[in-house]
């Protein structure tokens, strides 16, 4: 019984990588539609929406057998319970990319967002790629380290977010008002989306240490502190071990 059980775990687990490689191609093709005002792509990330579905649902059902079948013991309540959340925010994560597509596509011919602006887009979507790579390899690896690192990415997309609010309230806007509103909406969906990340990024810190990302750095300050006491302790110890009887 145990053995189904760690096997049904396992099977959660790699449904959520699964997760996060659809949720990750569906955003590129989404940046890649608005970017390039390309149709294809558009029609390309809104394809996979019956696909993430099937695995959403999956996840769900799973989830409800782990918890029925059997008590699970801590480590495992913190999995199923985590990958619970982090399906949730994949879902999430699908239908902001899939709002940047939908708006690719209602403006095709044209570029949804004004020429200017465009550069600052393609960093926003440089930036949340490489998270959602991070995002994969933190769901494999389980790294704590890594998964911490989520959040400083993410202070960059906030700024990005930021500037560009900036520019439509504190400067002359030269734009349509339709090209303001869908400017605002299309940085608030990369804020968002990249939020969700610094989410998943948490979901796997209490996954892998049993504290929260704030109580994980505490824990992590006063390990750092205690060892270095102990350094100190030993090294006075050596000093004092090597002096001769007479010299004390």
């Amino acid at each position: 019984m145990r053995i189904a059980y760690s096997e049904d775990l396992e099977s959660f687990a790699h449904d959520l990588i699964i997760m996060c490689d659809t949720v990750h191609s569906i955003m590129s093709q989404a940046s890649e539609a608005l970017l390039t005002a390309s149709l294809e792509h558009a029609e390309q990330a809104l394809s996979s929406a019956d696909e993430l579905e099937e695995v959403r649902i999956r996840c769900e059902e799973r989830a409800v057998q782990l918890l029925a079948l059997e008590g699970p013991v801590a480590r495992d309540l913190r999995q199923v319970i985590s990958s619970i959340y982090i399906v949730e925010d994949f879902d999430r994560m699908a239908a902001l990319s899939m709002h940047i597509a939908k708006a690719a596509r209602r403006r095709h011919p044209s570029s949804a967002i004004p020429e200017p602006t465009i550069g600052y887009f393609q960093e926003m979507s440089r930036l949340v790629d490489d998270m959602m790579t991070k995002t994969h390899d933190i769901l494999v690896d389980l790294d704590v380290e890594v998964a911490m690192v989520l959040s400083e990415e993410d202070d960059a997309v906030d700024d990005l977010h930021e500037f560009i609010l900036n520019m439509l309230t504190q400067r002359e806007w030269k734009h349509s008002t339709r090209e303001a509103v869908d400017v605002t909406l299309l940085a608030r969906f990369y804020e968002r989306y990249a939020d969700h990340c610094v989410n998943v990024a948490a979901r796997v810190v209490y996954l892998a240490s049993g504290f929260k990302p704030d109580d994980y750095l505490a824990q992590k300050e006063r390990n750092q502190a205690n060892a270095e006491m102990e350094r100190r302790f030993a090294e006075l110890e050596r000093q004092f071990s090597r002096r001769r009887p007479h010299e004390l």
